[in-house]
């Protein structure tokens, strides 16, 4: 408990540290986590094509640039890795830090991340949640989406350890919860 002094409402005695609760209670509002896991999986599908256009694209251009600089073009692939890595994190980044903070696929599946306290994501968080995701999907693959069966906010490791939920964004405008006043 802690007290300030001030005489602000703010101020009073309080025994939770600061800390607000979590915004998304699953048991109270279900409808925000139904059908979450599936609609992240199409998510996710969708986002691997919005990344690969450009980087297809590339490639292609790299090739006939090869050929017209009789195959010196071709040193640009190279390049190629590092540039996929970099369009994913400001991809993710961007969209998620973007008004809707959902990337391109969760928004065609109606899905939007928002932190454990109900805040809209941020250019820092998208990436890396990106990062994350990433990390965890190479070292365990298959098992990755079985951590979101068991937690009722859906969850993935990545989503726990950065404080996210991903929710259906067209409920949560239906049942957002009134603002706190600390």
């Amino acid at each position: 408990m802690s007290y300030s002094g001030s005489d602000q409402p703010s101020s009073a005695w309080r025994n939770d540290g600061g800390v607000p609760p979590h915004a998304f209670d699953p048991y109270l509002q279900p409808e925000l986590f139904r059908g979450v896991l599936t609609r992240r999986i199409f998510a996710f599908l969708i986002d691997l094509v919005v990344l690969a256009i450009p980087l297809i694209l590339a490639v292609i251009f790299i090739f006939f640039f090869g050929i017209i600089t009789l195959t010196f073009g071709w040193l640009l692939f190279g390049l190629i890795s590092p540039a996929a890595v970099i369009w994913a994190i400001v991809y993710y980044g961007a969209s998620i830090g973007g008004p809707h903070s959902a990337t391109i696929g969760m928004r065609m599946m109606d899905l939007e991340l928002r932190t454990w306290y109900g805040a809209p994501g941020y250019f820092l968080l998208g990436a890396m949640h990106a990062v994350l995701f990433w990390a965890a999907t190479c070292f365990l693959t298959p098992l990755v989406l079985l951590i979101g069966l068991f937690n009722g906010r859906r969850r993935l490791l990545h989503d726990i350890v950065l404080g996210t939920v991903i929710i259906n964004s067209s409920v949560r405008t239906q049942v957002a919860p009134a603002a706190r006043a600390y």
